[in-house]
């Protein structure tokens, strides 16, 4: 087994240990996690989950986020960043899903990608956690930061080249679970500025901590 196989191992089991595998976005079907996934760009799920509620009501299904304009969306989720933008998605993905798939918010990763605001990482949250398929690992700020100093993604820096190097690391079952294990690990402790790595479980694991190890004793 190759050494970076093995810390993979490590590394997730010890953050299944610490972390609590759930989603971060409140939704009750496919349309109301897609239009929450999108909301969640450059925004925090706090926020979100502030916002969806009183959203889901107004616009339930495709068909009525069709029959809405942008700028009858828009005051659902203003505190929401790039709102007008996210409003014209939210609005256009509802004509789409009306006219090309039958009112449901498809099953394959091609065809989600056709809709407005939806990136590999959006596609792979609503692919995971509403149609329960793994189809690739959602890598977000937190996941490609967390993978890249722990050194998981190799030379990888990309989160296109990230995520394929994450597939062909971790097992199918587990891509899911591993992307919001990394997310909360990247949130709580491994953080872009000031990481808290002397209260890291992984820490011996980790490329960055040891890199910072050195420069400490050179410092010294």
């Amino acid at each position: 087994m190759k050494k970076n196989q093995k810390n993979s191992e490590i590394i997730l089991s010890k953050l299944n240990k610490l972390y609590t595998v759930e989603s971060f976005l409140n939704f009750n079907n496919p349309w109301e996690l897609l239009i929450a996934t999108v909301l969640s760009a450059q925004c925090t799920d706090k926020r979100v989950n502030i916002v969806t509620p009183e959203l889901f009501k107004f616009i339930p299904t495709p068909k009525k986020a069709s029959a809405e304009s942008a700028q009858t969306i828009e005051p659902y989720i203003k505190s929401v960043n790039y709102y007008h933008t996210k409003a014209d998605n939210i609005h256009k993905n509802g004509i789409i899903i009306e006219e090309e798939f039958n009112s449901c918010v498809p099953e394959k990763m091609e065809d989600l990608l056709k809709l407005k605001g939806v990136g590999r990482k959006t596609a792979n949250v609503v692919l995971s956690q509403a149609f329960k398929k793994n189809e690739g690992i959602a890598v977000d700020t937190h996941v490609l930061r967390v993978s890249q100093r722990t050194g998981l993604s190799g030379e990888a820096k990309t989160p296109v080249e990230i995520e394929k190097k994450l597939m062909e690391l971790l097992p199918r079952s587990e891509w899911d679970d591993s992307s919001i294990l990394l997310i909360k690990h990247g949130r709580i402790i491994c953080k872009a500025r000031n990481p808290n790595c002397d209260k890291c479980e992984i820490k011996m694991y980790c490329k960055y901590y040891k890199n910072l190890k050195i420069k400490r004793i050179t410092i010294k």
